[in-house]
């Protein structure tokens, strides 16, 4: 297959072998029926080698199975809540190619001390320190981690999973198969262990073609515990305060918001 070689002068140390490693760890699901992922090639301190892919537009089916084989690859699940990938130790990494911040790896007891001391109370101080938020924020986030035990309902007990990490509509490629067939494919994670959620809560939040779909046939194979529309806001705030972080703008207010939302 040809190349495509992923690059950017002085990256931060392990950037690329920590997406190269997750790639592999998240492609550990297909012999089970998990989704395409890109074939890792190799790396090094300022490059990944991968597949290049084809792309195509993709088909009602291909998204049902897309839905199907992504809960699938969920269910591979992970050693623990901010577990990174297996063979990394290292710093793993959230955001664009050109800016990404520290995610932070641990081993969270549930996902309400994972989400509040892994994601959202990090990535909102980095807002603070890069001047797009402030104290009020701070506050405003401590309130929204007070009411995780009801706002996470049902969800509060599941287990680990095994997600990709930033899972919008721009990292999941179509293309072709050997067959012809329509097929999705996984492109620049995140890996980590989080909660299967996230993953479909990223897929609403840019727009994804055939969403309806995919969600049917994520269902087919794990129905989510009740609720889960509700949920969608709360997984949602991680990736708005990191787009807080990397752009500010707009995304503030919508951050604000969205946490107002969640208190009312």
């Amino acid at each position: 297959m040809a190349t495509y070689r992923k690059e950017r002068a002085f990256a931060p140390h392990g950037f690329f072998e920590c997406e190269g490693r997750g790639l592999r760890w998240l492609a550990q699901a297909m012999p089970l029926g998990g989704p395409r992922v890109v074939e890792v090639y190799g790396w090094g301190r300022d490059h990944l080698d991968i597949e290049r892919v084809d792309a195509c537009s993709p088909t009602p089916k291909a998204a049902y199975d897309f839905g199907a084989s992504l809960a699938r690859m969920h269910d591979m699940g992970a050693d623990a809540f901010g577990a990174g990938p297996d063979g990394y130790d290292g710093t793993c990494y959230f955001g664009p190619l050109q800016d990404p911040v520290p995610m932070d790896t641990g081993a969270w007891k549930d996902c309400a001390a994972y989400l509040a001391e892994g994601r959202l109370e990090p990535m909102v101080s980095m807002g603070v320190e890069r001047g797009s938020l402030n104290q009020s924020d701070v506050a405003l986030t401590r309130q929204v981690i007070a009411r995780l035990p009801e706002l996470l309902g049902e969800a509060a007990d599941d287990v680990p999973c095994r997600v990709h990490g930033d899972l919008w509509s721009g990292n999941v490629m179509w293309t072709h198969d050997d067959e012809g067939r329509t097929e999705a494919v996984l492109i620049d994670p995140a890996a980590h262990g989080g909660h299967r959620e996230e993953d479909l809560a990223m897929l609403h939040l840019f727009g994804m073609t055939s969403l309806d779909s995919i969600m049917r046939g994520y269902q087919s194979v794990h129905p989510l515990a009740s609720g889960w529309e509700r949920r969608r806001t709360l997984w949602q705030l991680y990736p708005i305060a990191g787009h807080c972080v990397f752009f500010g703008g707009g995304y503030v207010s919508e951050y604000r918001s969205m946490c107002r939302s969640l208190l009312d």
